[in-house]
């Protein structure tokens, strides 16, 4: 009864920028930790970054300085401002979120969204 949804991927030329969405959605008590991984081409998937229920962020050295993670809590969305974007950055884009599905739960439920792919490339 929970779900993530990504959009915004899509065609950017190199040094093009692009932001990725991501809500969850459905019965919930709370989001805590949310972050974007990606897959590229041949390479298995990778935390790209990570922002925790108060905001402080971390990012994976290749991104740092180009990308950017958000959150907007009331609306249950994070964000991933992708500047200065390399064909490197290829890959299909993953949304996750550490979810609390009750408000008694002593524990945290993963989730991952179906991702949605950016193509870097002129």
């Amino acid at each position: 009864q929970v779900q993530l949804v990504e959009s915004g991927g899509g065609l950017v030329q190199p040094g093009g920028s692009r932001r990725l969405s991501c809500v969850a959605s459905g019965s919930f008590f709370s989001t805590n930790a949310m972050a974007w991984y990606r897959q590229r081409p041949g390479k298995q998937r990778e935390l790209v970054a990570r922002v925790t229920d108060i905001g402080m962020t971390n990012y994976a050295e290749s991104v740092k300085g180009r990308f950017t993670i958000s959150r907007d809590n009331a609306k249950n969305t994070v964000y991933l401002q992708m500047n200065s974007l390399k064909p490197e950055d290829t890959a299909v884009y993953y949304c996750n979120a550490a979810l609390k599905l009750k408000e008694r739960d002593y524990y945290t439920t993963d989730l991952w969204g179906q991702g949605t792919p950016v193509t870097v490339s002129s």
